[in-house]
């Protein structure tokens, strides 16, 4: 029997309203203060560093990422979330012409991407917005393997759980975030993230700023 985890009290949250707040209080206040791990110096980079032009972006937010990162003009990026609010915001504020939307929930097992058809495939922000254990939201590892190029790379960031070192303002809006169901990501750590990645990619690195985890993960286990 298939069990296919709730992942809607997540992706909910990102209304049209909030989606206006998001990079300030996301990408500003929060990574700066709470999670220490700044946007502009730490998290941007990295997602600059490895994107290709054939990108898949997964768990969209506000599109800054992509709509930040110097792609060629014939670049193919596609962007893949649940919530078709954010989907929309993204597109619209990335503005290249060609980029192309799925609507999709990535722990779904009924979900089939095209094979081997992007180089880089990005996931910010999106773990620790999924449900239950780090082995259960493994199951988008799984999913998204079979769509990256055999030389291709996945990489991503995620808010580590309650036995990261947070500070006191981390630690308040853990409790509130993950009470609300926003987050589900009490028991993640770089530990079992890394863990959870090897199982479906052979070169798995893993390491943490602040109370984030920044992972790359190549050579998918197919």
């Amino acid at each position: 029997m298939t069990t296919t985890l709730d992942t809607t009290a997540g992706a909910a949250v990102y209304s049209r309203f909030i989606l206006k707040l998001y990079d300030f209080w996301v990408l500003g206040v929060s990574n700066t203060l709470a999670w220490q791990c700044p946007t502009r110096t730490i998290l941007l980079p990295f997602f600059t560093e490895h994107a290709s032009n054939r990108h898949l972006d997964v768990g969209v937010g506000t599109g800054f990422y992509p709509a930040n990162t110097t792609f060629r003009d014939n670049a193919r990026l596609t962007l893949l979330d649940l919530n078709p609010d954010s989907l929309n915001a993204a597109s619209d504020r990335i503005g290249r012409s060609g980029t192309t939307s799925i609507q999709a929930d990535i722990l779904n097992p009924l979900v089939q991407l095209p094979a081997q058809s992007w180089d880089s495939i990005s996931l910010f922000y999106l773990l620790h917005c999924l449900p239950r254990t780090m082995e259960d939201k493994a199951a988008a590892f799984h999913c998204l393997k079979t769509a990256l190029s055999t030389d291709g790379i996945l990489y991503g960031a995620t808010i580590l759980g309650d036995h990261a070192n947070h500070n006191s303002f981390g630690r308040t809006l853990m409790n509130v975030y993950n009470k609300k169901g926003i987050f589900g990501n009490r028991h993640d750590t770089a530990e079992n993230l890394e863990t959870a990645l090897k199982k479906h990619f052979g070169s798995v690195q893993v390491r943490t700023h602040g109370t984030v985890a920044l992972f790359t993960a190549r050579a998918p286990l197919l």
